[in-house]
């Protein structure tokens, strides 16, 4: 017998033996179409059904991303076999070090991810806090937090996380959808890896590092002569050899680096290697005061954009900073309000969490621009957001910082969610012209130039962004889908949407206007009951508030398709 440490998955189809005792062949015939298309969404996530119980499949997955993945696309599928719904099934996720016995696994581990599928309700997902931990940062949906649950035969209390909504649009959302395509090499091109803590055991100080990445990958990005990857396909990508990261996105040069708070003192090692033959071209080991951290940053800045550029005037660095803030103290809060508002859409508290620490940031230096917008991105997720309030406080983030390109985007989106499209062109187009190597910025602003019909220029802003990150985040696809919707070219929105490891309701909310359009009721109404498998309380009135067409019988017409396919109005 061997371990190994694998994401397991149970399926079980729910109500069988009533099922047959009043339609014995129809429900054989049910279930055995269930079972077959869970084994089916099995296989195409890389993961093996390793045993069969009743009406119950088993599998394993080296991935517990692909596990939760496979869940989700499988409980949706159902919505596509005759006499069958998605409340059909349940499935329990579980993380576990299990024994392989032939090809069979067993252990504690198996019979837990079957007490949770056991526990769970009908068309409902949970998963354990193990698997949890590792899914939440990449998750492609929503978490209710049950707490802890005690089952038969188990000792110690297990907490428990059900499944929720696909998240939508959200800049942190790093999970890829394809394999990065063969890059050619570019020139003046460079990626920063996500930093690491010094050392180990320093898991608390992740905001610091994944802070610190954040910040040299925008600094960088604002050089309009370098190429800069985006930071999620640096995530994504997941190697640290500088060879294979250059051959994957086609950089030739790759910085990396620790970081350790001590204290009052902050100790940072970077270097910068080139990817033909992954020699070092140099590094730093830098000891100092934390307040000097963000001075750290330019000096770094400099150095790389010297040596990657081969001449960048200090003036166009001086016109790209930021503006620092004069506080350290508030500079350490808004990374942890950053690192709260990655994981918005994963767990509802985590709004809460990500505003209290912009509020501190603000509190310990009123000057600090960057914490103030997105205080009001953290609070747009919010029922009682009020946009009156949310554009003033924008605009003061502006005040103090006008060179900011994500305040601009906001009040980008702010503006168009109120009809001023001249305004909000204005913003969009700072936002780009001041980041113009951000992938998601150039994404998000796609989105205007979509809703103020002009679709071609949002496919271009799009294909930038996929050059930027070439894993291709959710979020551009479900950007490309739309615009794709808005010029008629139904049959590419068709295929990108479906080229999706995991649909979201924007993108079936699309597909099934496109299908309405082209008169194929019988799919539209599949899909309608593959979108409310994702969110059962799901309605066509949720597109106004989410769609903002300069042009509202575009969107009256979405909306229009929708409801007659099959979803409810309110």
């Amino acid at each position: 017998m061997q371990r190994k440490l694998v994401a397991i998955m149970v399926a079980d189809f729910v109500g069988s033996t009533a099922a047959m005792e009043s339609h014995e062949e129809e429900a054989v015939e049910c279930v055995s179409a269930c079972l077959k298309a869970v084994g089916d969404t099995v296989a195409r996530h890389d993961g093996r059904v390793f045993n069969t119980a009743g009406d119950a499949v088993l599998a394993e997955f080296t991935s517990p991303v692909n596990a939760l993945r496979a869940a989700m696309e499988a409980r949706s599928s159902l919505a596509a076999i005759p006499d069958a719904t998605p409340n059909h099934m349940r499935f329990g996720l579980h993380l576990a070090d299990v024994l392989a016995v032939g090809d069979d696994l067993r252990g504690n581990g198996v019979n837990l991810a079957a007490r949770l599928q056991s526990s769970a309700a009908a068309g409902e997902i949970e998963v354990s806090q193990a698997l949890y931990e590792q899914v939440r940062r990449v998750s492609p949906c929503a978490f209710e937090e049950i707490g802890e649950r005690r089952f038969k035969g188990v000792s110690e209390p297990m907490r428990v996380y059900r499944v929720g909504t696909t998240i939508d649009r959200h800049r942190f959302l790093s999970a890829p959808t394809r394999e990065a395509p063969p890059a050619a090499m570019r020139p003046n091109s460079v990626i920063v890896t996500p930093f690491v803590a010094f050392a180990a055991g320093q898991d608390d100080q992740s905001f610091l590092t994944e802070g610190l990445t954040d910040d040299l990958t925008l600094e960088l990005g604002r050089l309009k002569s370098l190429f800069v990857s985006s930071r999620s396909a640096s995530v994504v990508l997941a190697i640290r050899d500088p060879v294979e990261v250059g051959r994957a996105l086609g950089v030739r040069y790759v910085v990396s680096g620790s970081v350790r708070k001590l204290g009052s003192l902050v100790r940072l090692n970077v270097s910068l290697c080139e990817t033909t033959h992954g020699h070092l071209v140099w590094s730093d080991r830098i000891e100092r005061p934390f307040e000097e951290l963000l001075a750290i940053i330019d000096e770094v800045t400099a150095r790389i954009a010297a040596t990657v550029a081969g001449r960048i005037e200090q003036a166009e660095l001086v016109a790209a900073r930021l503006k620092r803030p004069d506080n350290m103290s508030a500079y350490e809060y808004y990374l942890l309000g950053l690192d709260h508002h990655r994981l918005i859409g994963v767990a509802d508290r985590h709004i809460g969490e990500a505003m209290h620490w912009f509020e501190r940031s603000m509190d310990a230096d009123p000057t600090f621009g960057r914490p103030v917008a997105m205080h009001v991105c953290a609070w747009s997720n919010l029922p009682d957001f009020d946009l009156s309030a949310g554009e003033q406080q924008v605009a003061h983030a502006l005040d103090l910082d006008p060179t900011d390109p994500d305040s601009h985007r906001i009040m980008g989106a702010i503006k168009c969610m109120e009809g001023d499209f001249a305004a909000s062109r204005h913003h969009h187009e700072r936002a780009i012209d001041l980041a113009p190597n951000d992938a998601y910025i150039a994404g998000r602003c796609a989105a205007f130039y979509t809703y103020a019909n002009e679709a071609e220029r949002a496919l271009e802003l799009l294909d930038r962004a996929e050059m930027l990150d070439p894993f291709l985040p959710v979020w551009i696809v479900e950007e490309r889908v739309a615009s794709l919707y808005v010029l008629g070219r139904h049959d590419e929105l068709f295929a990108v949407a479906r080229a999706l490891p995991y649909q979201t309701r924007r993108t079936l909310i699309y597909r099934i206007a496109a299908r309405m359009a082209r008169g194929d009721i019988d799919r539209a109404r599949q899909l309608v009951a593959q979108i409310q498998a994702l969110d059962p309380k799901l309605t066509a009135g949720y597109i106004r508030t989410q769609e903002f067409f300069r042009d509202r019988t575009i969107t009256e017409a979405l909306v229009d398709r929708v409801h007659a396919a099959g979803l409810p109005l309110a």
